[in-house]
């Protein structure tokens, strides 16, 4: 069974507010506070402190803070900020001083976007393009389902020109998309229409509804240039999907309905974030509970190896369970019968030796897969690995250099199992073992037993699968260096 979650501190510093909420390892949210944002750096640090010691607990095993503006996350420095400017505060040292826990600080946006990648509207996607929309516009992008940086701050979307001419922006240019798109920018193209500054974006809506040519000019004064930003975003890093975060991602969204795309090359689909204000708390505490494994700098852990053991008899499940997880995670997947079945339908199938034969040539393939990769990678493993003895899985692991395995034990009842395996035989290519087989996979599940080699998640595949919760296991049992 899998080991006791531990917790994390996620912290979301805004131009309008400061969230923070203790966060369970399957990203959870277990207890919130909320304190009012301010411009002085000391001030803000000081409400952060204070929420912290609200929150922490002995099963608090580390915090994540997102922050707005510039941030280089592999060395834990914020190098600039907008509307909340910590640069001038060593924020990540002086809470790691105060709690004495691990302090990983990143992006506001991408936090939201690791929460929306595990959790809500970015799961099952790769390459994603995610503005937020508050007090500021931020922006963050993944590609394989990983932060894209660059040297240091890269994903600035914010900050994308719409108007040479324009308003001048925090960031010292003219025209960017936050000076026409943002929360802030709103509230200007209110005030210049003439409307009441208590005019909310759902009035601008019901007005618009209602044939108010005024409230129409606010929404395309707002929406347009947001969408210039989208489609050139789209040029250039042609993601699969566009999501619109932040207090006002849900109205963007929407408001976007008048405003279609520019140009017929630069389409993709666009939607509102699902989590709200809670992306960036939820981000930063699964972010602080992965060590943030894909921005730190490289660690010994970093360089190794490591092998997700997705284990099982046939009929087990275990398939649905590695992709399930290579879709979230983004790490490769190899599988026995990825390997094996091409060499039985080109060679026009065989008997039972033939294909354990070619089983136990097709296990040392993936090894020699995983040996020639690049240090520091994960790989998922998808097998049966009780069909050879453990002996020759130790000799693979040792010959490929991985040093780190996490076991995922996949089981069902022995009646469910060969009615899974009898309802696919005609999809598997011949040489497989055929209905023969089935009474043998039924005395099989009774005496099968998982490796129990490293950290063990057991997975019973009768339920409905939480991927939300092996994934976030996977994270934090990574983290642990376990």
């Amino acid at each position: 069974m899998q080991d006791a979650m531990p917790q994390s501190i996620g912290i979301d510093i805004g131009g309008t507010n400061l969230r923070a909420a203790r966060i369970s390892g399957t990203g959870e949210i277990l207890k919130r506070v909320s304190e009012k944002s301010a411009p002085d750096p000391e001030l803000v640090l000081g409400r952060i402190a204070d929420m912290v010691r609200l929150l922490d607990t002995p099963d608090v095993k580390a915090i994540g803070v997102g922050v707005p503006g510039r941030v280089d996350a592999r060395r834990g420095a914020v190098l600039s900020g907008g509307y909340v400017n910590l640069a001038s505060v060593a924020l990540a040292q002086r809470l790691k001083d105060m709690t004495g826990k691990p302090v990983v600080i990143d992006n506001d946006c991408n936090m939201a976007l690791a929460a929306e990648m595990a959790l809500g509207a970015g799961r099952g996607h790769g390459n994603i393009v995610m503005f937020t929309i508050g007090t500021g516009i931020g922006g963050a992008v993944a590609q394989d389902r990983r932060i894209t940086r660059g040297s240091a701050t890269a994903g600035q979307l914010g900050h994308i020109t719409v108007d040479v001419n324009g308003e001048v922006c925090a960031c010292g240019r003219r025209g960017c998309v936050e000076t026409t798109s943002s929360g802030t920018a709103l509230g200007r193209h209110i005030a210049r229409a003439g409307l009441g500054a208590d005019t909310s974006v759902d009035q601008l809506f019901a007005r618009d509804a209602a044939g108010d040519i005024q409230a129409r000019g606010v929404l395309d004064a707002w929406a347009k240039p947001l969408r210039a930003a989208i489609d050139t975003a789209v040029a250039m890093l042609a993601p699969d999907l566009v999501l619109l975060g932040g207090g006002l991602g849900r109205a963007a969204h929407a408001a976007l309905g008048r405003a279609p795309a520019l140009a017929p090359w630069y389409q993709c689909q666009v939607e509102a974030a699902q989590l709200g204000d809670d992306a960036g708390v939820i981000g930063a505490g699964l972010q602080a509970l992965a060590g943030d494994q894909h921005t730190s700098p490289p660690t010994q852990s970093s360089r190794l190896r490591r092998a997700v053991l997705v284990n099982g008899i046939p009929a087990s499940g275990k398939s649905t369970v590695s992709r399930g997880i290579a879709d979230r995670m983004g790490w490769p997947l190899l599988a026995l019968d990825t390997i094996k079945n091409p060499f039985l339908e080109v060679l026009g199938g065989g008997d039972r030796l033939f294909n354990r034969t070619l089983g136990r040539g097709s296990y040392q393939a993936i090894w020699s897969v995983v040996g020639e990769a690049p240090a520091g990678t994960t790989f998922i493993v998808d097998a049966w690995f009780g069909f050879q003895p453990r002996e020759v899985l130790e000799d693979h692991l040792r010959n490929a250099g991985v040093e780190q395995t996490f076991e995922i034990w996949c089981h069902a009842p022995g009646k469910v199992l060969a009615e899974r395996y009898g309802a696919r035989l005609d999809q598997r290519p011949a040489g497989h073992p055929g209905a023969a087989y089935i009474p043998e996979l039924i005395e099989l599940a009774k005496r099968a037993e998982p490796l129990r080699r490293g950290p063990l998640f057991d997975v019973d595949t009768t339920k409905p699968i939480d991927f939300d919760a092996i994934t976030a296991w996977l994270r934090a049992t990574m983290a642990g260096g376990a």
